[in-house]
């Protein structure tokens, strides 16, 4: 189905949850990996998002996992892996033997710096760490995710204050904050992970939360069942608004180990402060708790950079995109973008994109 005009008739960007998932239904529909398809990736390994995690993560204390299609073809299933192991490598070992069995040949590193209009067609500029090189294509499939976008909210003296500012992606272990005064600020699932890790470890450790936390019953948070958080990401994508919080719709699964940690203390959050000064936070009431560091668990915003050249963004914030396609050109297409957040909703999305792709090129091709 290549084009002779263009160097391949689809790329997909991003080789984590999402674009895997499509790059399986893709090859399902008839393309050729490597010719009909292009995948790439920046990270230096497989793995997606997860194989720069921190080490103590485990998939046992992580959200659920769900299976990449196609994977029990390998005799493989996250539902038995190892919770032993740091989840960062068990995923990143999956996707590899993912990837060669399905025959993907993911181009990486890749850093996609531009996606670019190149006359009717497109051109996907990228750097490999050395040169920028370019590919043409038909159709883009934008599967980037968050992790490179890490959000931090704005509090007067942000900038004054004189410890460290770190966010979920610049941690790596409880042992770089040992006798520190911390304090975690966010109502997610990560912050409460670092909370238990530093317990031990911190002289002093404070929780924050910008708003109250909403402890699940049912022990497993499941965002597909989460009806509500769902219809506000499809809601706010079709409108082009930012995307709203997922865990404000979703909640925090209350697990035995997360039950232990509220009766033991750790997990008592207190309201946002009011302001940051150098040597910490204070609060609206004159309370002030000094810090070495403040530990951002406050999420991330969908990686878009790359595709500012397109002009997609509206002024509301965001990209109006409807079941995982652009509103304002057809040729590009969304994977893990809003209500496909989740690891199932990127599965089932994956399907869906795949075969809107393939109508896609079918009536471009038709037209040329």
């Amino acid at each position: 189905m290549t084009s002779s005009n263009t160097d391949t008739s689809v790329v997909v960007i991003g080789a984590g949850q999402a674009g895997l998932s499509v790059s399986y239904y893709l090859r399902r529909l008839g393309l050729d990996p490597g010719n009909d398809f292009v995948v790439l990736d920046r990270g230096p390994a497989t793995g997606g998002a997860w194989q720069l995690r921190w080490e103590a993560l485990r998939i046992g204390s992580a959200h659920k996992i769900n299976d990449l299609p196609g994977l029990d073809s390998l005799g493989l299933s996250f539902e038995t892996a190892d919770r032993h192991a740091p989840a960062k490598e068990v995923v990143a070992e999956y996707y590899k033997q993912y990837e060669e069995f399905y025959g993907f040949q993911v181009v990486r590193p890749a850093d996609v710096v531009a996606v670019e209009n190149f006359g009717t067609d497109l051109k996907v500029t990228f750097s490999d760490g050395e040169e920028e090189r370019d590919v043409s294509t038909i159709t883009v499939v934008n599967a980037t995710g968050t992790w490179g976008a890490p959000f931090i909210p704005w509090y007067p003296g942000l900038k004054s204050f004189e410890g460290r500012h770190i966010h979920t992606n610049d941690y790596v272990a409880a042992s770089d904050y040992a006798g520190q005064s911390i304090i975690v600020v966010g109502g997610g699932t990560s912050a409460i992970g670092f909370l238990l890790e530093l317990e031990n470890v911190a002289s002093e450790l404070t929780w924050v939360s910008r708003r109250p936390i909403d402890f699940l019953e049912d022990g497993e948070m499941n965002l597909e069942a989460r009806v509500e958080a769902v219809r506000a990401q499809d809601e706010a994508a079709r409108a082009g608004r930012a995307l709203p919080s997922i865990v404000s719709g979703t909640g925090v699964p209350r697990t035995r180990r997360i039950q232990a940690g509220i009766e033991r203390g750790v997990l008592t959050p207190r309201p946002m402060f009011a302001s940051i000064e150098p040597g910490g936070v204070r609060w609206a009431d004159g309370a002030f708790q000094k810090a070495d560091a403040i530990i951002w668990s406050t999420g991330f915003r969908p990686e878009l950079r790359h595709l500012a050249p397109l002009k997609l963004r509206e002024k509301e914030g965001g990209v109006v995109v409807a079941q995982g396609a652009s509103w304002k050109d057809p040729r590009i297409f969304f994977a893990g973008y809003g209500p496909q957040a989740s690891t199932i909703g990127a599965n089932r999305a994956g399907r869906m994109i795949a075969r809107q792709v393939i109508a896609t090129l079918s009536k471009l091709q038709a037209a040329r």
